[in-house]
């Protein structure tokens, strides 16, 4: 049984849920920024900026998923999938950066008490709030990203879950001063050390997949054998070879040299390409352009 939540998410498409973590972040950078000022909390205030930065993630998935569906055009004859490739290497650039600063500040300020005059009860509701907020988030653009297997959104959900990290920072600090004072704020500073190191490894995991697709690396090796199954699978294929793929934004392009009947009609090579071309985008809708190279048979070799 395919659940409430489940059926609503299925309905959100890359930019739909790109845009509900626009609205939703600005709601709550606003927000916690303003409990920072009203209660004094340089915790809470700093959450909400990193929420703010979630911002400016979000408005270039938004830009990358527009320029990505713009058609082939005289300077660009491949299209501009890959826009996404470059906004996922970006996103991971600016997220490596903001743990190594979360990482640092954690460091340089590990000695230092909050001010005497914050005031925490309502800044440790926010966070909290916030982490419920940001971890609901990343899990579904997480699984829509998933669905649609683009890249930047499956590293723009991870901004998501680091501004709930983030957030547990400073619940942790929040909660720290409200029970035992100012001695207590080493725990702050420690949550957010971990806490950066962590996601500096997941910066680095998003980054590394952004390099490899910039490099053309195949799709992953269940995806092969699902095309060379269906290649092998079409009426009229004797054998194949040379079977190359890429991915391409979310998408696959790939090619194939065929082997035929070499009495065959050059209309009945074309039928089989066709044939070859179906069978593989209906096994592999993400498959966004086959070429088939029909070649006869040698019998000698």
């Amino acid at each position: 049984m395919v659940s409430g939540t489940d059926q609503a998410e299925s309905r959100l498409s890359p930019r739909a849920v790109t845009w509900a973590g626009l609205v939703g972040n600005v709601v709550l950078s606003a927000a916690k920024m303003a409990a920072g000022v009203v209660f004094a909390s340089q915790a809470i205030l700093a959450d909400g900026l990193h929420s703010l930065s979630d911002c400016a993630t979000d408005i270039a998935v938004l830009a990358g998923l527009r320029i990505s569906r713009r058609p082939a055009d005289e300077s660009h004859l491949y299209g501009h999938r890959r826009a996404v490739t470059l906004v996922t290497a970006v996103l991971g650039l600016v997220l490596l950066t903001a743990a190594a600063l979360v990482g640092a500040q954690a460091i340089l300020t590990f000695a230092e008490k909050h001010p005497d005059g914050i005031r925490p009860a309502v800044p440790l509701a926010m966070a909290i709030a916030s982490v419920v907020i940001k971890e609901a988030m990343y899990r579904v653009t997480l699984r829509v990203g998933r669905k649609a297997g683009d890249m930047s959104l499956v590293a723009n959900a991870w901004h998501h879950r680091s501004d709930a990290f983030s957030s547990i920072a400073a619940a942790a600090g929040l909660t720290a001063v409200l029970i035992g004072g100012p001695k207590w704020q080493f725990m702050d500073h420690a949550t957010a050390l971990v806490l950066a190191s962590f996601l500096i490894v997941v910066a680095v995991q998003i980054l590394r997949q952004a390099v490899q697709e910039l490099m053309d690396r195949a799709p992953d090796a269940e995806v092969m054998v699902r095309i060379r199954d269906a290649v092998s699978a079409t009426e009229g294929v004797q054998d194949f070879h040379a079977v190359r793929a890429r991915r391409l934004g979310s998408k696959v392009e790939m090619d194939v040299h065929v082997l035929v009947d070499p009495d065959l009609t050059v209309a009945e090579g074309h039928d089989i390409a066709t044939n070859v071309h179906d069978a593989v985008v209906a096994c592999c809708p993400f498959v966004l352009n086959v070429v088939v190279h029909i070649e006869p048979t040698d019998a000698d070799d």
